[in-house]
């Protein structure tokens, strides 16, 4: 239960979101982000009208969220992607789209394409800078696109940044020279439900069945990209079932959606020799998920960089022992509760997934830190923060 502080909302105040983020088919990171501060807030504020604006040249109103509140309301304009993005947007700066909504404040859950005018007070969450810093994690399409935005001169134009991290603060300072005083840091939180499981739970071994898991497994979970660094996840397996001939019954469970050049990895695992040890399950639902972290042995995720990092802490709520990477801001997050690899050497990976293995006390440790996270990392300690920012306070 949340147990933050009371907070008195400023009432006359008419409020922009933008939910394109809320547009697409799976929800994880951005926009879980977006649709769980959104609802956070509605519960906070029920005096001030939210008017949350999409762009789309076909209805799809019944795939959006319905947040079922009588001060919200939905605007949609209705012009292709990108005519409105490249060419109304960035090009023609029209329609203003706080005009359209007649708002005092509007919110980007995340960076996009927007034309506002110079009355309303802009605000924007930015999770990360990987695109800015390693380009060549991401596809043609993908750079383009970023580049596109200006996101220099769109953030400088911007009245209060959101970053999720300390990491990301200093990430916009260093790279795009952005005044420090204008960027707040604000956690993100943790869905409630992520929690240590009973192994009795009738669920969890509904789960086990279904994705036959059977076996003891080493778990990934999160876009198939380069970023993620699931090839030097998969040779760091490789090489422990090869020096470690006793772990030859384990084995590695990679789950999430396809992302931007996804195909070497998995040109990758089909050469393998072990690639019946390895598969990958796609996306995970999110009522799923919980469970395959609690059934794993070890969860790994050795990104290159990461803005915040859900699901390694997920993975701790859950009780389940942490690999990651000491980069970027998974060692803000995770501090302590974490056993931390060079991200670009395999022995590290495979060395730290043999500690782990190893050691049956490392699972106490952390059930015991566990609790810690889901106080510090709270969806509704974070709405009210973002909510503040709206305010001005």
């Amino acid at each position: 239960m949340w147990r933050g502080k009371q907070i008195y909302p400023k009432i006359n105040m008419r409020i922009g979101i933008d939910i394109r983020t809320l547009m697409d088919k799976h929800y994880s990171g951005i926009p879980e982000y977006s649709y769980k501060i959104i609802k956070n807030i509605l519960e906070i504020d029920k005096e001030n009208e939210y008017v949350l604006f999409y762009n789309s040249w076909k209805n799809i109103s019944d795939s959006l969220p319905d947040f079922k509140k009588p001060n919200v309301s939905y605007y949609r304009t209705k012009f292709p992607n990108k005519i409105f993005n490249y060419i109304l947007q960035k090009t023609l700066k029209w329609p203003k789209i706080d005009k359209l909504l007649e708002v005092d404040v509007f919110f980007m859950p995340h960076i996009n394409f927007i034309a506002l005018s110079n009355k309303v007070k802009k605000i924007v969450t930015v999770h990360d800078l990987s695109f800015v810093m390693y380009p060549e994690y991401f596809s043609l399409r993908k750079n383009i696109w970023h580049k596109s935005i200006g996101l220099e001169k769109m953030l400088a134009s911007f009245d209060k940044i959101i970053s999720v991290s300390k990491n990301t603060k200093n990430d916009i300072v260093k790279y795009l020279g952005i005044d420090k005083e204008k960027i707040e840091v604000i956690y993100s939180g943790i869905p409630s439900e992520y929690k240590n499981i009973d192994v009795m739970d009738k669920k969890i071994n509904e789960v086990r069945d279904e994705y036959n898991l059977n076996k003891p497994y080493i778990f990934y979970l999160g876009n198939i990209e380069p970023r993620k660094n699931i090839l030097g996840l998969i040779k760091a397996f490789e090489s422990l079932l090869e020096n470690s001939p006793r772990y030859n019954n384990y084995e590695l469970i990679i789950a999430g959606a396809k992302g931007w050049k996804y195909k070497k990895i998995v040109k990758y695992w089909q050469n393998s020799k072990i690639k019946d040890k390895i598969r990958f399950l796609g996306y995970i639902n999110s009522d799923d998920k919980k469970y395959l972290y609690n059934l794993a042995s070890v969860f790994v995720y050795p990104s290159f960089y990461e803005g915040f990092g859900f699901p390694p802490l997920e993975a701790i709520v859950c009780g389940t022992p942490v690999i990651t990477s000491a980069n970027s801001s998974l060692a803000e997050i995770l501090g302590q509760s974490a056993l931390y690899v060079d991200a670009k050497d395999v022995v590290s990976i495979e060395l730290a997934m043999k500690e782990v293995l190893d050691n049956n006390k490392l699972k106490e440790k952390i059930l015991k830190d566990s609790q810690k996270f889901v106080e510090k990392y709270n969806w509704m300690n974070t709405a009210e923060q973002v909510y503040r920012v709206f305010e001005g306070t």
